[in-house]
């Protein structure tokens, strides 16, 4: 298998509904494991130690939360960003669904390097950049 850098978000006990979420906005396959499959009992046991999201696009993002006691330590990471990017109509579809219950940063529209870009925080914490490559030559 080739080297892959694949993101990979903690979550303070909301990886479910949010990888659930990334799923229903684009695409794929979520396999998710939880703390009590792997021997954990009592409280947590139902937290996810692991998702993984695989989409059609080749798309991959996994995500965990904190084990109980840690769920204060998972926070947004402001310096951190999910980057979608490419020339496909898709892109403008997921913007959409991400858009939902989410603070758009920076509007999806033409940019002066011609493509169309938007930034937003999902209502999870999470950052996200889409680039829509136009195909134009840029402004200037």
């Amino acid at each position: 298998m080739a080297s892959q850098l694949n993101p990979y978000l903690n979550f303070p006990g909301t990886a479910r509904e949010a990888m659930t979420f990334y799923q229903q906005v684009l695409g794929g396959s979520l396999d998710v494991m939880t703390f009590g499959q792997y021997g954990m009992e009592g409280e947590g046991a139902d937290g996810v130690m692991h998702a993984y999201l695989s989409t059609p696009d080749g798309f991959v993002l996994m995500a965990s939360d904190l084990p109980p006691g840690q769920d204060g330590a998972a926070t947004a990471a402001s310096n951190v960003h999910v980057s979608l990017s490419g020339d496909d109509d898709a892109l403008r579809r997921y913007w959409d669904g991400l858009s939902e219950g989410a603070t758009v940063t920076m509007p999806l529209e033409k940019q002066m390097w011609g493509d169309e870009f938007g930034a937003l925080t999902d209502r999870f914490g999470i950052s996200w950049m889409v680039n829509i490559g136009t195909g134009e030559p840029p402004q200037g």
